[in-house]
């Protein structure tokens, strides 16, 4: 183990030899013998999948052999798979700590495609005889669906032009059936499709999407597909949870001392890593139980657990972050108005809403959340973790309010949550959020500021019922005047006063 770097060593990575297959030091390879054949392609070739689901196949293959090679697909960019092949499919992850940096090197893929360039490659890989996985990290917008009813967005040009057929498909669920329809016109063996996104019944969620786009094609190609897509296409739920940054130059300086070579596209990761998953393959799998993978009749609790303590407390530590300035998640939760909310909004919020599953022991979870937020020497960026927000809310806001809602109960900082977001993304006229919060990228953020707008400056409540009623949150939501109502005085007490006074507010006596 060496120090994290926090400045370019030395020796300059530009001179460097590339990382490649033959200049990789055999104590970082993983595994040994790396697969020469292909059995999974992943939709979502970004620094999640090589940080995480890469990584936990090359310790299985480490322990037992197989034709479990990965198949990489970038959906537009090809940034990291032109870099992938100049660097003969090598990587490094740079694991980070405060007690130092590790660096690996996964040895798994085989190779590493572009959808929008090679559109043909991508559905014959889809179809091939040795591929038994369709593996995804598309992220929760790459999923295509109506944020109202959860199914297939059938408004959406890309959908209808993937439904049309008459170019090659845009959509991640019209590449996963155009792929489908070559596979059962061949040789029509089974495949199993399994998500690793941040949704909630992430394997329910493909399959229905999937089987909804294949309901909408012509009567003939309907009728040759859903048979088999029924009977030979499975679609396990999983929960993965990792925290990767993106990719700065201080981690290629990493690469670059610790193993003399140039990379291009390393990819930065917390020690934390976990896997669960639904042992439902229809065509075999690695041994991902020897790569510290855990299998599970029941996914959903983890999956709860991760979504609402993890992912939903590190939505509210962006949002306050940002509106207070902070660049980083370490730098935010350091703020002790920011950590007492998030406590907050897990422990009063979030946790009764979901069973903790028997295997977890709760207080050192929960004290391990804090850990990794807090790790500096990662530097997750607010910017990073407040993105797409429109999305990601809507999978962890709308239930547990109205549990609390129905219940009698004000969710204060589920409220703050919106608040917080609400006030990164659409500003009220003459409120700054300041340049981390400028930076979130959201599709939603230009709907979003058309409703502020042409809201009235006051009361706030008149732009927080149009946000909810565009169906942001889903619908119940709008059922509850008393939230819209916090979510709008908490807004209010953000521009006036900052957002440690909004937190204050939402943490003070009842």
């Amino acid at each position: 183990m060496t120090g994290t770097p926090t400045t370019a060593p030395p020796t300059a990575p530009a001179r460097l030899p590339r990382l490649n297959r033959t200049t990789t030091a055999a104590s970082v390879l993983t595994p040994a013998r790396p697969p020469a054949e292909t059995g999974i392609v992943h939709l979502g070739l970004g620094n999640f999948h090589r940080a995480h689901q890469a990584v936990h196949t090359a310790a299985a293959l480490d322990h037992t052999e197989g034709p479990w090679g990965i198949l990489g697909v970038a959906g537009r960019s090809a940034t990291v798979a032109r870099a992938l092949r100049e660097q003969q499919l090598r990587y490094a992850v740079v694991e980070i700590s405060p007690s130092g940096t590790g660096v690996t090197v996964p040895a798994v893929h085989t190779g590493a495609l572009v959808a929008a360039e090679q559109p043909d490659e991508v559905l014959d890989a889809l179809a091939a005889p040795g591929t038994a996985i369709v593996t995804l990290t598309v992220t929760e917008h790459g999923y295509t669906f109506s944020p109202r009813t959860h199914g297939l967005d059938l408004d959406s040009p890309a959908v209808r032009a993937d439904l049309r057929g008459d170019a090659p498909p845009r959509t991640t669920i019209g590449r996963i059936v155009r792929g489908l329809q070559r596979r059962v016109r061949t040789h029509a063996r089974p495949l199993t499709v399994l998500s690793c996104d941040n949704l909630v019944g992430n394997g329910s969620q493909t399959r229905r999407l999937v089987h909804e786009f294949t309901e909408a094609l012509p009567a003939a190609e309907r009728e040759e597909l859903l048979p088999w897509l029924t009977r030979a296409v499975t679609f396990p739920s999983s929960m993965v949870d990792r925290i990767v940054p993106a990719t700065t130059e201080v981690y290629r300086a990493a690469v670059a001392d610790r193993l003399g070579v140039r990379d291009a596209v390393p990819v930065p990761a917390e020690p934390f890593s976990m896997w669960v998953m639904e042992d439902r393959f229809a065509a075999g799998r690695p041994r991902w139980e020897h790569g510290g993978a855990l299998f599970t009749d029941d996914v959903e609790p983890y999956e709860l657990l991760k979504l609402r303590l993890l992912n939903g407390t590190h939505s509210l530590i962006a949002y306050l972050g940002a509106l207070d300035g902070r660049e980083t998640i370490p730098d935010a939760i350091a703020r002790p108005f920011i950590a007492e909310a998030a406590r907050h909004v897990l422990h009063d919020d979030y946790l009764p809403s979901l069973t903790v599953p028997a295997d977890i022991q709760l207080e050192d979870y929960i004290r391990q959340l804090f850990d990794r937020w807090a790790n500096t020497a990662l530097g997750h960026r607010t910017r990073q973790v407040g993105s797409d927000g429109s999305v990601k809310l809507r999978q962890r806001v709308p239930e547990p309010a109205l549990l609390h809602l129905r219940a009698g109960r004000m969710p204060h900082h589920l409220a703050l949550t919106v608040a917080a977001y609400l006030c990164c993304v659409a500003p009220p006229s003459g409120f700054s959020p300041g340049p981390q919060a400028a930076a979130m990228a959201d599709p939603a953020r230009e709907p979003l500021a058309g409703l502020a707008r042409r809201a009235p400056a006051a009361p706030r409540t008149a732009f927080v019922e149009a946000v909810l009623e565009s169906g942001l949150l889903g619908d119940g939501l709008t059922d509850h005047p008393a939230f819209t109502a916090r979510i709008a005085e908490l807004i209010d007490i953000i521009v006036r006063h900052g957002p440690g006074a909004a937190a204050a507010d939402a943490c003070g006596p009842r």
